[in-house]
């Protein structure tokens, strides 16, 4: 345990030495975190759009007040002659031109037609802001006809509850799927890195010739960078996604805790594999590019599992990161305990055990 203990004291001192990983641990626990979360890519949000409202009208006015923040920008209001020297200044992304007398034709059933105009330069808001609109527009028009008909008792009321995410905030998502992520990632990386480092620099030789084990070697590197990863996530949940994303997060931070304990002991097993498999640190770079892409798209972080064909999912179920995802979001999200997520918990000390068996066989042998 002695031996255990002070080698990987020589791992956190060898990663102190080591600028470049360490930006790359403090920006995927910070900046990568906070951007995730921010940007918001394929959600509208804050769209800039201005009404040329030519009818002035009830039904006109209704659909200006639907148009409201955090989807769009407070409407400007412009006239005709406007539209094309905005629009060409990028100034605004949605023109909506309302026609004199719509609500007059709306009322005399004669299918009257709005003009939307979309800077389609803005690829991601064009393509979801004009179904919006569109939404918006048709819901405003039917509710303003179907005023005073008194035919209640053929209308259906919807009511939408969206629980864990009331307002369907994409940056909750984000920012936890983000930090699921990043547990994979940097523990493969810096299990890998430390070993292909020892190797380049003759340290390896030294080792082998000192009275300690490949398994020695192996739970030294596994519980120091593991260490590293824990205390980056903890500081990234309480710091990052709590106070300066303002994310709540709902469920036991102890059990998520132990669920990424197991994540990072499987993870690093996969990183010191990748290393005895990988030549030098760019062949070990090129091995995570065939690695890390598979395991975070197709774990369920970033669409749903059930969205995947059923071989997908069967093969992926060998992989830690789908369990993870699935004990985390639950733990983290919906304040789910030890006996919703304990089928995960098993699975991850089963995959574990099996990764910890194969990398150590494969450390032997690397080390002959």
């Amino acid at each position: 345990m002695s031996n255990i203990i002070e080698l990987g004291i020589k791992e956190l001192r060898g990663l102190a030495r080591d600028p470049a990983l360490l930006f790359l641990i403090v920006y995927a626990f910070t900046l990568n975190i906070y951007t995730a979360a921010t940007a918001e890519p394929e959600t509208l949000n804050k769209a800039a759009v201005a009404i040329v409202d030519e009818d002035r009208s009830q039904v006109s006015t209704r659909i200006e007040n639907a148009l409201y923040p955090p989807y769009f920008l407070p409407p400007q209001m412009i006239a005709p002659n406007e539209i094309d020297p905005r629009m060409n200044a990028g100034v605004d992304t949605f023109v909506l031109d309302i026609p004199p007398g719509f609500q007059r034709d709306l009322l005399a059933d004669k299918a009257p037609q709005i003009q939307l105009n979309v800077d389609a330069t803005q690829m991601t808001q064009a393509f979801s802001g004009g179904r919006y609109i569109q939404e918006i527009v048709t819901q405003e028009v039917n509710a303003f006809l179907d005023r005073g008909n008194g035919d209640e008792a053929a209308t259906v009321g919807l009511s939408l509850r969206a629980r864990f995410n009331p307002e369907l905030d994409k940056g909750w998502f984000g920012s936890i799927n983000e930090v699921i992520s990043a547990v994979t990632m940097l523990s493969i990386i810096l299990t890998g890195a430390a070993l292909i480092r020892e190797r380049e620099h003759g340290t390896i030789e030294h080792l082998l010739v000192m009275p300690v084990t490949p398994a020695d070697i192996m739970l030294s590197k596994i519980w120091s960078m593991g260490l590293v990863v824990l205390l980056a996530t903890m500081f990234s949940l309480f710091v990052v996604v709590e106070a300066a994303l303002d994310v709540p997060l709902r469920g036991s931070l102890l059990l998520f805790l132990v669920g990424a304990a197991l994540q990072l002991v499987a993870a690093t097993c996969m990183g010191i594999f990748l290393a005895t498999v990988a030549g030098s640190m760019p062949q070990f770079g090129l091995l995570l590019m065939l690695v890390l892409l598979p395991l975070q798209i197709l774990s369920g972080g970033m669409t749903p599992r059930e969205s995947m064909p059923e071989v997908i999912q069967w093969i992926m179920s060998a992989a830690p990161n789908t369990h993870f995802v699935i004990m985390a979001q639950a733990v983290l999200f919906r304040d789910a305990g030890l006996a919703v997520v304990w089928p995960q918990i098993l699975a991850l000390i089963a995959i574990s055990a099996i990764f910890f068996v194969l990398s150590l066989q494969r450390f032997r042998a690397f080390l002959r």
